[in-house]
């Protein structure tokens, strides 16, 4: 693996240095350390504890409720016992189902949320008691709650699932002491510390190699099965595991800082945001609650004055539709679906930041990219010196010790051409200038290296490219002495995505600070439809500031960019996609949707995954309220039992469940 430099445009303000990895295959084992853990890992436990506390609550009160039933049943039948005995002893079996229902209901009757299932079920059940369907009654709040307990089951599986294949928490870090190693919580490390990496670790924290070779599979974190090899002085991401080889490394992040935690957090409070599909669930049963009672109201007195038949009858029809219009299924199957959309994005490298997100992605129909760094590689290589006055060598020679002390891709382009370490105690006075370029003194003459705006700004004549390309302009003591002509790469599956936009209709743009006939030129190649050049970084801001005043209605735009200089721009569109967010400390705050790699591809697996995710979500809610309507109108011609009322919900509910669970499987696209 080799560092690399890269950044958006040879014009925008910011220059840096980050590290281009490719990564992963198949996570090995990794040997535990018991009474390691971290504040994020044992918030999940105590969560997870909490849940399955719950669960088993639930069995021991289903389980007591059953046997409390048997024998209410059994006494009833075989003992020939009626009247006050049957009638206590099936409200013994039912309060001993409903217990916590009833008091979870009081709880929210204080907190004035009390619309739901559980009050249906409440007012159903209570109902059936009172009209003297005891055995109904228990039998409806039995299966009631094994429902609830499939339901809070399922949702921890699949919480547990997906934190399952994107817990990439470490365990356990070896810091070298001495000549010595000892075994320590990774949240212990400090910085520069030396820690030792055997084949099958975890990596810790992230860190830089110091001494050894070796291969890393970082899968867990971009989601690329190809393992990448890595030597002294190569950057290492806690998450990944050493493969083979014995590495040394130096920390370079905390625990707490390093990219396994801060990806895990994001993860976890993805799960906390709620889409727009969760939020109309949520408001849902808040109007349809009270319709329902309602309408078993309307069935209770309305009947029984048009046709003179038993009242008995009606009140326990009215109650069956209490039952029949319980939406568990629904409650449940639309938060699963959105949690494993987003675990499967999490496993094809693709961070999506909460189910919003996921939502909004569906909704895009314009995607505008950054050129530099996001469809190219970012990676600059001379191509073409053209001089005025001087030789090549001479004008190469002073560009590159102008940049000698930047990072910025184009000067290190220049360093890499003139292949030979600058001195840089020929150079004094440097001074950056953002979106323009550089001035210096070099073997005491002034020099400025940099673009067209930067020789205007300094009222240079300059002679203007003759091909298509990034021209670096260079002046010396106020004259101009010619131009360098560098380029980039466009990227291998840049072309592949844009193709997969078109054939869906998706509007494509590019941005740019590059000048105009280099963008041209990858913009024909990509077949981009519309391009802006030679645009400083506010110049951007204001550009989509605009496109979203155009936008129809209901549209959405998406910026794509490298996540470290366009974090303003990722900000302000409806959803910022940052590319190569592994390590990037901003695409990991401005962005809403991060790729890990830098394979600008794997926004179709998002989209793909988004939109899977809906189709679900919108077959449960389908599915789902058009079965009560059925079992309502049934109930209502008293078709259905409360008992089969019941079980017809579990079965909406189990198969809205499966409908949902299946996104964790989601398939990569192979486009």
């Amino acid at each position: 693996m080799r560092e690399t430099a890269k950044d958006i445009d040879a014009s925008d303000s910011f220059r840096y240095t980050v590290y281009e990895m490719r990564n992963g295959c198949p996570a090995l084992p990794v040997p535990a350390v018991s009474g390691i853990s971290d504040r994020e890992g044992e918030k999940g436990k105590l969560k997870e504890q909490k849940m399955t506390a719950e669960a088993r609550k639930k069995e021991i009160e289903i389980g007591a409720g059953v046997l409390l039933y048997i024998i209410a049943w059994a006494v009833t039948s075989y003992g020939n016992v009626a009247g006050t005995v049957e009638t206590v002893l099936f409200f013994l079996a039912y309060a001993a189902l409903s217990f916590t229902t009833y008091w979870e209901q009081v709880k929210k009757i204080l907190k004035g949320r009390f619309l739901d299932e559980n009050l249906l079920m409440i007012i159903a059940t209570a109902g059936a008691f009172f009209v003297g369907k005891h055995k109904e009654a228990v039998a409806a709040m039995l299966f009631y709650q094994v429902g609830k307990l499939i339901e809070q089951l399922s949702l921890s599986r699949t919480k547990k699932s997906i934190a399952k294949f994107i817990d990439i928490r470490p365990e356990y870090a070896n810091l070298k002491v001495g000549n010595t190693e000892k075994i320590v919580p990774p949240q212990e490390l400090q910085l520069k510390q030396v820690i030792v990496l055997r084949p099958g670790e975890k990596i810790p924290v992230d860190a830089v190699v110091t001494a050894g070779t070796g291969t890393v599979d970082m899968k867990a974190l971009t989601g690329e099965s190809e393992p990448k090899a890595v030597r002294t002085g190569d950057r290492l991401y806690s998450g990944s595991i050493n493969l083979n080889g014995v590495l040394e490394a130096r920390v370079i992040r905390l625990y707490q800082d390093s990219t396994a935690a801060r990806i895990m957090r994001l993860v976890e409070e993805a799960n906390e945001k709620k889409s727009d599909s969760v939020h109309f669930a949520d408001k849902f049963t808040r109007y349809y609650t009270p319709l329902v009672i309602l309408i078993a109201l309307l069935t209770v007195i309305l009947p029984p004055m048009i046709f003179v038949e038993a009242k008995a009858e009606w009140i326990y029809r009215g109650l069956i539709i209490l039952v029949a219009a319980c939406p568990c299924g629904l409650m449940v199957s639309i938060p699963m679906a959105f949690l494993g959309g987003i675990g499967a994005a999490s496993k094809q490298g693709v961070l999506i930041k909460g189910s919003a997100f996921l939502e909004e992605l569906t909704q895009v129909d314009t995607f505008v990219f950054d050129k530099t760094g996001t469809l190219t590689e970012g990676v600059f290589h001379v191509r073409k010196i053209v001089p005025r006055g001087m030789e090549e060598i001479r004008l190469l020679e002073l560009s590159a010790l102008a940049e000698s002390y930047s990072t910025h891709p184009i000067a290190l382009s220049l360093q890499e051409a003139y292949g030979r370490k600058p001195e840089k105690s020929r150079v004094e006075g440097i001074e950056e200038q953002p979106g323009y370029g550089v001035r210096a003194y070099v073997d005491g003459r002034e020099v400025y290296v940099g673009n067209t705006r930067l020789m205007n700004r300094q009222g240079i004549f300059y002679q203007p490219a003759s091909e298509a390309g990034t021209a670096v302009h260079v002046a010396v003591d106020g004259e101009y002495a010619g131009y360098i002509l560098i380029s980039d790469v466009i990227r291998e599956d840049a072309g592949r995505l844009i193709s997969w936009m078109h054939r869906r209709d998706l509007s494509t743009v590019m941005l740019t600070g590059d000048n105009e006939e280099a963008a041209e030129a990858v913009a024909g190649k990509l077949r981009i439809e519309s391009v802006y050049a030679e645009l400083m970084p506010e110049d951007k801001v204001a550009l989509l500031e605009e496109f979203r005043e155009n936008q129809m209605e209901g549209e959405k735009l998406a910026f794509v960019g490298d996540g470290i200089n366009d974090a303003p721009v990722l900000a302000l569109a409806d959803i910022g996609i940052a590319m190569g967010g592994l390590g990037a400390d901003a695409a990991l705050e401005a962005a809403d949707i991060i790729l890990m790699e830098d394979e600008p591809s794997r926004i179709i697996n998002a989209i793909r995954i988004a939109r899977a995710t809906l189709r679900s979500v919108r077959q449960n809610m389908i599915f789902a309220i058009g079965m009560k309507v059925l079992l309502i109108v049934m109930a209502f011609f008293g078709f259905v039992t409360m008992q089969n009322a019941i079980i017809a919900d579990m079965v909406v509910m189990l198969i809205n469940i499966l409908n949902s669970f299946w996104m964790m499987k989601y398939p990569e696209h192979g486009v």
